[in-house]
């Protein structure tokens, strides 16, 4: 068998894959020894040729997110959301397979891998064959994966049809393979992709909803609510007091923008409160550092939650808006009630005279912001049951025009 080398036509090459034949084509990463991997001779034939065992699956490189409602069962919506965001690229997703991809593919599993290459000749292959391959690394079992057409012709020349020369591979690395059959989602290979980027871009497909309101309004109740529909409850308050706790960085900007606030590492708040609560830019400049601080923990946070194959956030904080959290949020909800409502509230949650609980309500922004700045506003001056019942109506709302 002579090895044509392929340039720029690559109809000859989609017509011998999808008639089972061997071809090697050119991806970011490596080259791989594509096979239609709808055709269980043909894959066959690529665990011989590369003297790989039958044990170990193999992933299907396909056009681009369309492919994975054809050849997977109950993929979740942040599947689709990697694909769109990352294909064509470095990017292996593993999910639950469809009935469609043969067994020998998946190694018995009950899982396949789908990975869209950002090569141009590839994907025009990919278009042409109408199938999808079957294609690990060019190379014999054990050997350096190849990056050029001639790497892979030293390996299999004479023994494969075709390579399609694409020229020298840009990256050079395998790419990054992500199991999210289950979760919570796993690496199972870090490779061009930083699994940080792939965190990052799971969070931006969570569903945040963003809960304000002055203290006494009853946003406990609704966060309670988010909590039952399985919602990360992140408070903002409770954040920054742990960062108080062990976030050196953030001790270290205060100290040095408020000297003599922080002693032998920890935050002396009486000092900094007489130092901020009279100055209108000191008070700004402590805000912006801890709302950078707490930004940070409130992303770390629903990273983590995302690679755990969670869908619902709920961001509780007072300052959800000069904080600038409003902009993570599908809405914002502002919860507002009478003065003398909150302050029954507050009397009775703790213990405080209701001189001092109206003092607290009126050091806290107007109702009137909230109606200005939130996406939704509820009152809350009623019974428990009437509000939940109407907070979950526009919590349905919301989630149905996502």
């Amino acid at each position: 068998m002579k090895t044509c080398i392929i340039k720029e036509d690559v109809r000859s090459a989609a017509e011998l894959i999808r008639k089972g034949k061997l071809v090697a084509v050119p991806t970011e990463t490596v080259y791989g020894l594509a096979a239609n991997g709808l055709d269980e001779s043909a894959v066959r034939a690529v665990y011989e040729i590369k003297g790989r065992p039958e044990a170990k699956p193999l992933s299907l490189m396909v056009p681009g997110p369309e492919a994975i409602a054809a050849y997977t069962a109950d993929a979740p919506r942040s599947a689709l959301h990697l694909a769109a965001r990352f294909w064509p690229g470095p990017l292996t997703i593993v999910l639950r397979a469809a009935d469609a991809v043969p067994a020998i593919v998946r190694a018995g599993g009950d899982t396949v891998g789908l990975r869209c290459p950002d090569h141009p000749l590839t994907l025009e292959a990919l278009r042409l064959a109408g199938v999808p391959f079957a294609a690990p690394s060019a190379n014999p079992s054990g050997e350096p994966s190849p990056k050029t057409a001639e790497d892979v012709q030293r390996y299999f020349d004479g023994k494969i049809p075709a390579i399609i020369d694409g020229g020298p591979c840009g990256i050079g690395r395998e790419s990054t393979i992500l199991d999210m059959s289950s979760a919570p989602y796993r690496v199972l290979r870090e490779g061009a992709l930083p699994e940080n980027n792939i965190a990052e871009a799971l969070a931006d497909c969570l569903v945040c909803i963003g809960i304000t309101g002055g203290t006494g309004c009853g946003k406990t109740t609704a966060l309670q609510e988010l909590e039952k529909r399985g919602a990360l409850i992140l408070d903002c308050d409770a954040i920054y007091h742990e960062l108080l706790e062990h976030d050196h960085d953030m001790l270290r900007e205060l100290d040095e923008s408020f000297p003599g606030t922080v002693v032998d590492g920890k935050l002396e708040r009486k000092s900094l409160g007489a130092v901020v609560f009279s100055d209108p830019q000191a008070l700004a400049l402590l805000n912006r550092i801890t709302h950078h601080y707490v930004g940070i923990a409130v992303q770390k946070r629903m990273e983590d939650w995302a690679m755990r194959g969670g869908a619902l956030v709920a961001i509780d904080a007072i300052e959800l808006i000069g904080s600038g959290l409003a902009a993570r949020c599908r809405a914002t909800v502002g919860i507002i009630a009478d003065e003398e409502v909150r302050a029954a509230r507050i009397m009775a949650r703790d213990g405080i005279s209701r001189e001092y609980a109206l003092l607290r309500i009126r050091a806290q922004k107007p109702d009137q912001y909230f109606k200005d700045n939130c996406d939704y506003v509820l009152e809350n001056n009623g019974d428990r049951s009437a509000f939940t019942g109407r907070f979950n109506r526009m919590i349905k709302e919301i989630l149905n025009n996502g």
